[in-house]
């Protein structure tokens, strides 16, 4: 899987290079590249911002910086595959983030992630990536960030761990938290009492029917009790 990200902070992405995706970029499994948007620009100040149309509060993002990145990622050759790029504007104007999202865009071979600053940017530049690839709007909840990189990082992050060979175990994939409609169940481990505190006695019995039976009630109650919301969709 190939993911890029357009940012004027393209240092905020180094956290990318730790832990089990920084590994899976050094076997070639992912291939990410962030991309400083003002190395688009060309006048000495580096300009990505102007003063929006019709007034406003605050600044937003111009259009050429943006369409000079596109252009540049987006190459033809890219273009001709059959799975177009998508290209993904972190808003809280978008579709939220879901576990079936990450899943969905998992599947992709090439993901965009253009991450906005200031109050937005120019609406024109979603129109024209529209004319590169797949274009979607999507929010990791419902508040306001200072700009799309921290969305990013927590979107690629769940995206790409769901990426064949990026995760040792697999098996760890399917009884994690939404895998299933549910949150995930308590989990405990060795010494069996710490602190006063015992494991519950189902997990010691080796009654492998009556654990997963013990694991499905626990999420289904920790479902009620956190997101109930869940359990009407």
């Amino acid at each position: 899987m190939r993911i890029d990200a357009i940012s004027i902070f393209a240092d905020y992405f180094q956290a990318l290079d730790l832990s089990l995706l920084g590994k899976a970029q050094a076997s070639g499994i992912l291939d990410f590249k962030a991309h400083d948007l003002r190395d688009y620009t060309h006048d000495k100040h580096k300009t990505v911002d102007d003063t929006p149309y019709g007034g406003g509060a605050g600044m937003l993002m111009k259009p050429e910086p943006w369409g000079e990145a596109f252009d540049d990622i987006l190459s033809d050759d890219l273009n001709q595959t059959d799975d177009r790029p998508v290209i993904i504007f972190t808003s809280p104007a978008g579709e939220v983030f879901k576990q079936a999202t990450a899943h969905e865009l998992a599947q992709r071979k090439h993901l965009v992630f253009a991450c906005g600053r200031y109050e937005g940017i120019d609406q024109r530049v979603v129109e024209y990536a529209a004319t590169k690839g797949e274009v979607r709007l999507i929010s990791i909840g419902d508040y306001v960030l200072n700009g799309g990189e921290v969305a990013a990082i927590a979107m690629i992050e769940a995206i790409a761990r769901l990426v064949p060979g990026v995760i040792g175990n697999a098996e760890s994939l399917i009884e994690e938290s939404h895998s299933d409609g549910l949150l995930e169940y308590p989990s405990y481990t060795k010494p069996s009492v710490w602190r006063g505190l015992e494991v519950p006695p189902v997990l010691l019995s080796g009654n492998h029917a009556a654990i997963a039976k013990w694991r499905h009630d626990q999420q289904v109650e920790r479902t009620r009790q956190v997101r109930p919301d869940l359990l009407d969709e």
